[in-house]
Formats: C-alpha cells, sequence, structure tokens
C-alpha cells in the first residue's frame, strides 16, 4: 500500500490505484535506498509485501532480491489484479502470489514463513496494529526480518508563497487534515518502535529518509532532458490526484477563499490548474523499523 497516505480500506480503489501507482514512480528511488539499507543476513528468497497495494514495494523487492518470491496481500481485489497485469507484463508472474485479506481480521490466511515482511504505509491503518505485529512475528522465519515504513504525513508540493492568491495554502490544508487523521487514523505518525519491540521483536536499525524531488522546470541542478520532462509529468499528475484525495478530508474544515483557492488548482482546465505550474516539488520523510525476530 503506499503511499502516503496509501490506504487499502475504502472503496475508491480507482482513485487509490492511480495515487500508489504515481507514488511508485516518482518515489522509486527511495524505496529501493531503504530495501539497500534492511540489515539483512542473507538475500530473502520468501517475503511477503502488507498491504501492497499496487506493488511499488512488491516489484522493487523483486529487482533488489531476483531470487525470491514475494506474496502481495491486500483488502483491495481491483489492486491485486493490478499487481498480477504488472508481473505478467515484467514476465514475473512465477514469482508473484497475490492474497486478498482484511489484515484486521483475527485469522489471517496462510501466508507460508517469510523470510522478510516488508509493510510500507500500511500499519498506520490497522484497527489493532499491535496484534498485527504478533501475528508477523508468529509466521517469520525465526531470525527473519520485519520493515515497517511509514511517511510522515501528507507529502507537500507548492512553494510557502503558492498559490499567488492564497500564499500557506498548502500548510492550513495540512493543518485540517492533521486534525481529521488524529480522529481518523490515530496511528498515523505513530513511534513504532515500541509497539514492534512489545510484540516481540528486536528494533536493529531506524532511519529518516528525506524525500525532496527538486523542481519540475528543471532547476536546482536537476536535468532539463526527456526522463526529467517525463518525471516532471509524473509530479504534477501525483500533486494532482494526492491534492484531490487531500480535499475531501479537509474541504468542511478549510475557510470559503481556501477551499475556492485548492479548487482552481485542482481544475485541470483553468488558468491556475497545477498541471500549468513548473515549481511542484514533492516534498516529505520516510521513517523505516528494521525489526527481526529473535533465532
Amino acid at each position: 500500500m503506499t503511499r502516503t497516505h496509501t490506504p487499502t480500506h475504502g472503496s475508491n480503489h480507482h482513485g487509490e490505484a492511480e495515487i500508489l501507482d504515481l507514488d511508485a514512480q516518482v518515489l522509486g528511488e527511495h524505496t529501493a535506498a531503504l530495501i539497500d539499507r534492511l540489515p539483512l543476513h542473507a538475500p530473502p528468497r520468501r517475503i511477503v509485501d502488507l498491504g501492497c497495494g499496487t506493488g511499488a514495494g512488491t516489484f522493487a523487492l523483486l529487482d533488489r532480491f531476483p531470487e525470491a518470491h514475494v506474496t502481495a496481500v491486500d483488502t483491495s481485489a481491483a489492486h491485486l489484479q493490478r499487481v498480477r497485469e504488472k508481473a505478467c507484463a515484467r514476465g514475473d508472474e512465477g514469482r508473484v502470489r497475490t492474497v486478498q485479506a482484511d489484515l484486521d481480521a483475527a485469522d489471517w490466511p496462510d501466508l507460508g514463513t517469510p523470510d522478510l515482511v516488508w509493510a510500507s504505509a500500511s500499519m498506520h491503518h490497522m484497527a489493532d496494529p499491535g496484534r498485527a505485529l504478533r501475528t508477523v512475528h508468529g509466521l517469520l522465519a525465526p531470525g527473519g526480518l520485519l520493515a515497517v515504513v511509514e511517511l510522515s504525513g501528507f507529502p507537500r508540493f507548492l512553494p510557502a508563497d503558492a498559490p499567488e492568491d492564497r500564499p500557506g495554502l498548502e500548510d492550513r490544508c495540512h493543518e485540517v487534515s492533521a486534525r481529521f487523521h488524529a480522529e481518523h487514523v490515530p496511528h498515523r505518525g505513530a513511534d513504532w518502535g515500541p509497539v514492534l519491540t512489545g510484540a516481540g521483536f528486536t528494533v536493529e536499525d531506524e532511519h529518516v529518509i528525506t524525500v525532496d524531488t527538486g523542481r519540475t522546470d528543471g532547476a536546482e541542478g536537476v536535468r532539463a532532458d526527456r526522463t526529467e520532462g517525463a518525471r516532471a509529468e509524473a509530479v504534477r499528475a501525483y500533486a494532482l490526484s494526492s491534492l484531490r484525495r487531500l480535499r475531501r478530508s479537509v474541504a468542511d474544515g478549510l475557510a470559503p477563499e481556501d477551499l475556492a483557492a485548492l479548487d482552481r488548482l485542482l481544475d485541470t482546465g483553468g488558468p491556475g490548474s497545477l498541471l500549468r505550474r513548473d515549481d511542484l516539488t514533492v516534498r516529505t520523510e520516510r521513517t523505516a523499523w528494521a525489526a527481526r525476530r529473535p533465532a
């Protein structure tokens, strides 16, 4: 799942899938860096991706560990279908097994005995994360590793002085969003170290990766070639999809003038559209915990 902030719960699977795919495209190198840092004793052969979404972690793990097989688990049948389609397109259908499961349920399906469990942007959506982590502890092979990755919050895209008619709009949206999520997603932003320890794990590493993709106009040392042009388009699309999602949680708490300004940014045909801006970045932080089941 990744996202952002990328839940598998809810009914808007198409919108979620779009954000998850863009997240994988824009933040792929940071995911790879997180995987490279894992304190593994040996390359894992059996991996479980919990809350896999549309497969950002699944395929990054397959790329890093060419001998591995991944069991991709999610609540969304639509997301899992997309994972299967991607696996087939890559020629990896024999290395990916998909399992639809509600990770809030007391009983999980058989996920084997993995060497590595990857849980990116999924733990904070669970009703009882402690119980889920105890379940993971029980299924991991002795000495196996669990990686929990979480975003610090919703990514930011706009400069502080944007938009011109309502500078600081994104900050105010984040303030409203934080209040909304404190009520509806209480585990977002949690310190997972003590929770992991309480579930029987030994936390071996905790670190933060700062994400800043650079401006979409090729400034500040970013190459303005075809690759960067494609990246800029992906950042704009990611910003648009993400801020559309953000609007749903902040609309009732924003001042009318701010909501109108946000809508102008989201109006793809208007002069103030995000898609017309050349100053967007993706800025956030990812925190990763690596926790081992004692041998």
